[in-house]
């Protein structure tokens, strides 16, 4: 396993970081795996070498940090693990529950750490861009938790790169914490971040992590239309229809059955060796759910596809709108 740094920063994390929204309760979503079902795949991750953990407040509404912070608790040494978690998402019905209010800020990363059974996380980011918050109020809320001890570092996710700019410059006009990482979809069927924000995350020097390299499993192959597929997640996520399904979509599976086929390989590594071969990549962010999963990812670390791959893969795509910025 390669070590990189996020950003500019002297943090060393694990060329793949695992997500842990797979992990959890099955009541939130039927695909996501108990606590039971979810503890081997930690294991397995540290024995690869992965020392880089992605969860969310959101995810299970809490039992996905409450396991992962069990199963890291549990296989190794809280030095040697970096963990990400996120705020923004409802938490409950109440009003001030969600957003990124200096209110909600606060509250949110005590209740994070004590699931999580942590002092302090590594990467604290905030799950979307809030427009009915000013930004002021969101970063100097960020700067105080790390000021406490209770981050040490903040990171964002997807959002405008316009929105980003203007949060990295704030920060920087106030002497406040800066974001060292932003995590955007970023995958073969959706390309939209090489228009602005990748290009702006190279400059200023910020680690990219992006969600779903593999199209949540779309860019597997096997799914003719939404509700089908050969798991339980093709059949029931309401997501990713959203996001996929049009017809050039499906070309760009076909293109990446064709060179997993010629390669003797996964379509999963050919996909995911797509999106580690940009340079402004740090650490894709890979979901698990079977033992293979892994397995597969890191095969593609060392999967080299050459040119003429390269524009095999990227000819069928087509420009479409920007998704999931809210």
């Amino acid at each position: 396993m390669d070590y990189v740094r996020l950003g500019t920063t002297g943090l060393k994390v694990s060329r793949l970081c695992l997500g842990c929204m797979t992990y959890g309760s099955p009541k939130w979503r039927p695909w996501v795996l108990d606590e039971a079902a979810s503890l081997p795949f930690f294991k397995k991750a540290l024995e690869a070498g992965l020392n880089f953990f992605d969860t969310a407040d959101v995810y299970s509404q809490g039992e996905s940090e409450r396991v992962t912070g069990k199963a890291l608790k549990e296989y190794a040494k809280r030095h040697e693990v970096v963990i990400a978690t996120k705020v923004n998402g409802p938490m409950g019905a109440d009003a001030n529950n969600r957003g990124l209010s200096r209110k909600h800020i606060l509250d949110a990363i005590d209740r994070s750490l004590t699931r999580l059974g942590v002092d302090y996380v590594d990467l604290y980011q905030i799950h979307r861009f809030d427009p009915d918050t000013p930004v002021e109020e969101t970063l100097e809320a960020l700067h105080d938790v790390v000021r406490a001890g209770k981050a040490r570092y903040i990171g964002a996710s997807s959002m405008y790169a316009w929105q980003f700019m203007k949060m990295l410059a704030t920060s920087r006009a106030h002497g406040w914490t800066p974001f060292v990482s932003m995590q955007p979809q970023y995958n073969l069927v959706y390309r939209e971040e090489e228009r602005e924000m990748l290009s702006l995350c190279a400059d200023q020097g910020i680690g990219v992590i992006p969600w779903s390299p593999l199209a949540r499993g779309f860019l597997a192959g096997g799914r003719a239309s939404p509700g089908e597929g050969n798991t339980e997640r093709a059949r029931s996520d309401e997501f990713a229809p959203r996001l996929y399904y049009r017809a050039p979509d499906f070309a760009v599976v076909e293109a990446v059955e064709t060179i997993a086929k010629e390669r003797g390989v996964s379509n999963m590594q050919v996909a995911l060796a797509w999106v580690l071969k940009n340079p402004v990549i740090t650490a894709p962010i890979i979901g698990t759910s079977k033992a293979h999963h892994l397995d597969d990812a890191v095969a593609a670390l060392s999967l080299k596809l050459t040119d003429e791959e390269l524009a095999a893969l990227e000819k069928p795509y087509k420009p479409k709108p920007v998704l999931d910025h809210a």
